[in-house]
C-alpha cells in the first residue's frame, strides 16, 4: 500500500469512526419503543463505548485489527447472540430451511462477506450469515434479529421460496414486498382484547389508542392488568425513531392474546410472541392474494406512554396523521 493509500484509507476510517460515534451517540436507550429488544443492557453500554472520544474509544480501537475496522457491529452482535444463548442455556438460533437446503445457525458478518452477485436474503438461507454494516440501519436489523430469530428466520425462508419460483430481479412480487414492508417498518399490536385491535383496523383511533389507554401497558412497568402492547419490529422504524416525528406510521399486525399474557416477564412475552408472530406471518405469506395493504397503519407515536405529547387527547385530533381509512381484515 503506497504511503497516498494508506493515507487515505486512514482518513476513510477516522470518518467513519466520526460518523459511527455522531449517530450511536442519539441513541435514547431509554425510550420505550426499545425496551423490548434482546440483550438491551448489553448494547446499550457497548454500542455507547463506540460514541465516546478520549482514551476509551483509542482503547476499544487498539482491540480491533485495521482490517476489521468495517466489522465492528457483527462483533457485538455475535456477542450479544452467544450471551443470549448462554443465559436461556438454548443453543443460538438457526434459519429455516427451504427446498435442498438445511438449517444454518446465525452469524453476523461483515457487509463485505457478501458475494458480489449474490442476493442479500439468498445469502443469508444457505449460509445463516447476515451481512453487516457499521451503521445504526444495521445494528437495528440485527437487534431484531437478536429479539424475533424465528419471526426473522421465516420471512427470509418465504424470501427463499420466492426466489426459487421468479428468481431474483428488480420486481419483488407481493410476497417480497409484504415481507419488505413488514420487516422494515413493522409493528405488532399485542392485545386480549379484541375490540381494540379491531379498532385499529378500522382506522378508529378513539376505540383503538384514546378511550382504552387505561388499559395499555408501559413497556418500562409492565402491568399484569394491561390488555393491549406494541412491539416494533421495524428496524428501519428503529432508526427512524432516532428522531422522532409524529407522522411516523409503522404497518402492523395484530397478535391476539389471553390475558395471561401480561403477566409473563419481558422475556418470556418475547419468546411467546416470537412463535405466535411466525405463525402469523407463515399463514398471512402462504396467501396468494397477500399484499403490503393488509399491514394495518399504525401512527406509532400515538401508541399510549411512546411520547408525553399522546396524553393529551387534542393530541389524536391531527387528521393528517390520525386518518381515517379503508376497512380490513381483521387480526389473528
Amino acid at each position: 500500500m503506497t504511503t497516498s493509500t494508506s493515507t487515505n484509507h486512514n482518513f476513510a476510517s477516522a470518518l467513519t469512526e466520526r460518523q459511527l460515534e455522531a449517530s450511536f451517540a442519539n441513541i435514547d436507550w431509554h425510550a420505550p419503543w426499545l425496551y423490548h429488544l434482546s440483550q438491551l443492557d448489553y448494547l446499550s453500554e457497548t454500542i455507547s463505548s463506540l460514541s465516546r472520544s478520549s482514551a476509551n474509544q483509542a482503547n476499544l480501537d487498539r482491540r480491533i485489527d485495521d482490517n476489521q475496522q468495517t466489522a465492528r457491529i457483527a462483533k457485538v452482535l455475535n456477542q450479544a447472540l452467544t450471551q443470549q444463548g448462554a443465559a436461556d442455556r438454548q443453543s443460538l438460533p438457526r434459519t429455516k430451511p427451504s427446498a435442498d437446503n438445511y438449517p444454518h445457525t446465525l452469524q453476523f458478518v461483515p457487509q463485505d462477506a457478501l458475494p458480489e452477485g449474490q442476493g442479500y436474503e439468498q445469502f443469508i438461507g444457505t449460509t445463516g450469515k447476515i451481512p453487516t454494516r457499521d451503521n445504526l440501519h444495521d445494528l437495528f436489523n440485527g437487534s431484531i434479529w437478536l429479539t424475533f430469530p424465528k419471526t426473522k428466520a421465516m420471512l427470509n425462508y418465504h424470501h427463499m421460496l420466492e426466489i426459487a419460483k421468479q428468481g431474483i430481479s428488480e420486481r419483488r412480487g407481493r410476497v417480497r414486498d409484504t415481507i419488505t414492508v413488514f420487516d422494515e417498518n413493522g409493528a405488532i399490536l399485542v392485545t386480549s382484547d379484541t375490540s381494540i385491535g379491531e379498532a385499529l383496523i378500522d382506522f378508529d383511533w378513539q376505540n383503538s389508542l384514546v378511550k382504552p389507554r387505561k388499559y395499555w401497558d408501559k413497556m418500562d412497568s409492565p402491568n399484569k392488568e394491561a390488555k393491549a402492547a406494541v412491539y416494533i419490529f421495524g428496524h428501519a422504524l428503529l432508526e427512524q425513531l432516532i428522531y422522532p416525528r409524529k407522522p411516523l406510521c409503522a404497518h402492523s399486525v395484530v397478535i391476539h392474546v389471553s390475558q395471561d399474557f401480561f403477566a409473563l416477564s419481558k422475556l418470556a412475552r418475547i419468546s411467546y410472541l416470537d412463535d405466535k408472530l411466525s405463525k402469523y406471518m407463515n399463514d398471512l405469506l402462504a396467501q396468494s392474494g397477500v399484499t403490503p395493504r393488509q399491514l394495518a397503519p399504525l401512527p406509532i407515536l400515538g401508541v399510549p406512554y411512546f411520547w408525553s405529547d399522546n396524553s393529551e387527547v387534542s393530541f389524536y385530533e391531527d387528521t393528517f396523521v390520525f386518518r381515517s381509512g379503508r376497512h380490513r381484515p381483521k387480526g389473528r
